[in-house]
């Protein structure tokens, strides 16, 4: 008999998030499945990892093709545990979502989301993290399987290239207009800091502006335009043209 694969599942917006449980259930059509998710929520650890205390783990559920675990750390920290303690084989995938909110453009730099496959990256594992453009805890995520099961099944069948992950985004429609591969808008946010009721106290806050709004290449404009977003990224941040720019920097060894 052959094998099943497996899938390491986890995310930013804890263990019982809705985008969570539905990406658990469709994979299991797929490959057997093992969740380590944070027991709460972790939005915004990037791919920040607990140290100088113990992280504890902990089987809460049990169904067929699919176990899962909540994890006191970080998302890094439950895709770390999971590798080296928990999963029984090493996993064809790792995936991460389904994340309430987007993390199209810069965001992705801050996304507990996009760094669980960071690490998955890092440790030679085909990775894929999956985000909606909604941050409300109760939506219907059925328009987004079938883009879910068709995505995860060309990376299963095709893998990726060395040290390459996806980033996906979900725009928040009840009917996909299509997927398209495209490159990370240029944008950033501002007016950032929110005031509270407390003198110089501040809430995170702020909005997303998309620098190139005509741009049609980009992730933000295909979701604006109802369709899936697939961004390839590497773990290799070099930017490699400025390696010879700045070769006048070097000096000899004295």
């Amino acid at each position: 008999m052959v094998e099943r694969p497996l899938i390491l599942v986890s995310n930013d917006d804890g263990v019982q998030a809705q985008g969570l449980r539905c990406l658990a259930h469709w994979l299991v059509s797929l490959a057997d499945v093992i969740v380590v998710a944070p027991h709460e929520a972790r939005s915004g650890a990037a791919c920040s990892i607990t140290t100088g205390k113990p992280v504890s783990v902990t089987r809460i559920e049990d169904t067929p093709g699919c176990r899962i675990y909540s994890c006191t750390g970080t998302p890094v920290d439950c895709v770390k545990l999971a590798l080296d303690r928990l999963v029984p084989r090493s996993p064809a995938l790792v995936v991460s979502g389904i994340n309430h909110g987007d993390n199209a453009s810069v965001s992705l730099h801050y996304s507990g989301t996009v760094g669980c496959v960071t690490e998955g990256c890092v440790r030679g594992i085909p990775s894929i993290a999956y985000s909606l453009m909604t941050r409300e805890l109760k939506c219907d995520f059925t328009p987004y399987q079938k883009a879910v099961l068709h995505i995860t099944s060309w990376v299963l069948q095709n893998g990726l290239a060395p040290g390459v992950f996806l980033n996906v985004n979900f725009p928040h429609v009840p009917l996909l207009q299509g997927i398209r591969v495209c490159r990370m808008a240029r944008g950033r946010w501002e007016s950032e800091w929110d005031d509270t009721s407390c003198e110089d106290t501040f809430r995170l806050g702020g909005h997303f502006v998309n620098l190139e709004p005509e741009a049609d290449d980009t992730d933000y404009w295909a979701l604006q335009h109802g369709i899936v977003s697939v961004t390839p990224l590497h773990i290799d941040v070099t930017d490699t043209p400025s390696l010879s720019q700045l070769q006048s920097l070097t000096l000899p060894i004295l």
